[in-house]
């Protein structure tokens, strides 16, 4: 590629972060927006005037190494850290999230490496869990519950090995507890799902498995921001990468503006090399 790192770079820092109005030139509405958002622990500056958007239907690879600023931005994201300054808007729309349930109720789920599913229980009841249908009388309607949790694993998931919602999430595989936990997230009506590292722990056949899954879920209009230090799978599957370091956004870019070696170089070296430092280097342009 022959841009500098600047050209790529989407106004980072700018009050708009792309200049354009939701539905455009044909793109899809604007979902999610952080713009100049900072977060200080004391002295401490752990993001700095990061600004970056979500389409609908995007799928968006978060990059950076460790320190970058991912995590605190996705805990931003998900309203367990609230902001210094800056705002977040859900659909063009200031929001101001103080908690989990508060991004919860917007339609932002966020699944961690755990998927915060109970292996002693089936999947049926994980899916259902804290938001138990009950009765009358205070009974959980249990049939009901697993009639809903069967034509969830029928249209939603459809993963192989996950057939029955009796058994027991103990038993499955790393790749498929991602699957129920991403089911229970569409099924309860969530738009925008941010995955904390999902193939860190998968062999490449759930690999493969999981992002199938994401592409049929983007079919349906389901956001995705993947959080991975994994850059040949992001780039694999994501249509945008958003890269941090040093608390900062540093790069935001189409996967057809950049190369797996681009967010390699961005991520090691906290910038993208400049069309002259490369012909100095004697790197042919991408």
């Amino acid at each position: 590629m022959d841009q500098a790192a600047g050209d790529i770079v989407l106004n980072v820092g700018s009050g708009s972060t792309d200049g354009m109005a939701p539905g455009e030139q044909g793109l899809p509405p604007m979902l999610l927006e952080l713009d100049r958002v900072t977060k200080r622990y004391g002295n401490m500056e752990v993001l700095k005037d990061v600004s970056l958007h979500v389409r609908k239907g995007d799928i968006v690879g978060l990059l950076g190494d460790n320190g970058a600023g991912k995590s605190t931005t996705v805990n931003v994201i998900s309203g367990v850290v609230q902001p210094d300054e800056g705002e977040l808007r859900w659909m063009g729309q200031v929001k101001q999230l103080t908690d989990r349930r508060a991004s919860a109720e917007l339609g932002i789920e966020t699944i961690f490496q755990n998927s915060a599913l109970v292996d002693s229980m089936t999947i049926a009841r994980n899916i259902f869990m804290g938001r138990e249908m009950v009765g009358p009388m205070g009974f959980m309607r249990q049939r009901e519950m697993r009639e809903i949790a069967s034509e969830v694993l029928k249209t939603i998931v459809a993963i192989e090995g996950i057939d029955s919602p009796d058994k027991l999430v103990g038993q499955l595989s790393g790749g498929q507890k991602q699957a129920v936990a991403i089911a229970r997230a569409v099924h309860f009506n969530r738009t925008l799902l941010v995955l904390d590292e999902p193939t860190s722990a998968l062999a490449v056949r759930a690999t493969e498995a999981l992002f199938d899954y994401l592409r049929h879920l983007r079919e349906r209009g389901i956001t995705s921001i993947l959080v991975t230090h994994n850059l040949f799978d992001a780039y694999r599957i994501c249509d945008r990468f958003v890269a941090m370091a040093h608390g900062q956004v540093v790069l935001q870019a189409k996967k057809g503006e950049v190369t797996v070696d681009d967010l390699v170089e961005v991520v090691s070296r906290g910038r993208l090399s400049s069309k002259e430092e490369r012909e100095a280097a004697g790197v042919p342009a991408s």
